[in-house]
């Protein structure tokens, strides 16, 4: 029934509204909230708020640029591959797909349909590189990940484990909603 749901699903470019929080324990590491497009390489425009600062975030195929909130600063910028964190959200239905040839659980009787299975590093890996370099320190990754109706990744929840037991293990989990026509990004210009 996944399967079919990802089959099905319209290829075209869309943007969506992104809220992702980073935890271990109950601390938030990061938040993560704006919009991106995806069927597309992942470009957009987000908000990431950490302990340390707040930032504005714009993502274009080529670079990713930064810089505080609420300045008018100079934007930093930094290869578009720094965007990417443990998900692979520019390859959402492979990750699905991965799922399920790793022995995934389809979880039937509610909307949207769960899917679930314990990956490692490597798994991602072998769809995205950053993403599976990103979580090489891991020792598994057990991930939920929804499917609407649509075929569309509307939720994806990580927890991640170390072997150390100095390193807690962390929590992602990113909500994709407000689904829309994909939305132009340019890179920014200081104001």
């Amino acid at each position: 029934m996944v399967r079919d749901r990802l089959a099905a699903a319209d290829d075209a470019p869309y943007s969506a509204a992104l809220d992702s929080v980073t935890r271990t324990g109950t601390r938030r590491l990061q938040h993560m909230a704006g919009r991106i497009n995806l069927n597309t390489p992942l470009t957009g425009r987000t908000t990431d708020e950490t302990e340390q600062y707040t930032e504005d975030v714009v993502i274009t195929r080529q670079k990713v640029y930064r810089r505080a909130s609420g300045s008018h600063g100079v934007w930093q910028e930094f290869p578009a591959a720094t965007a990417k964190g443990a998900i692979p959200v520019d390859r959402l239905p492979q990750y699905v797909r991965l799922i399920l040839e790793r022995g995934g659980s389809v979880h039937r009787g509610s909307e949207p349909v769960r899917v679930s299975a314990r990956l490692t590093p490597k798994d991602v890996e072998s769809i995205d590189g950053v993403s599976g370099r990103n979580l090489r320190s891991a020792t598994a990754i057990d991930t939920d990940v929804w499917v609407d109706k649509e075929g569309r990744i509307v939720r994806i929840r990580q927890s991640i484990h170390f072997a150390s037991d100095s390193d807690s293990d962390i929590q992602n989990t990113l909500t994709l909603t407000d689904f829309k026509s994909a939305v132009p990004v340019t890179a920014p210009v200081a104001k």
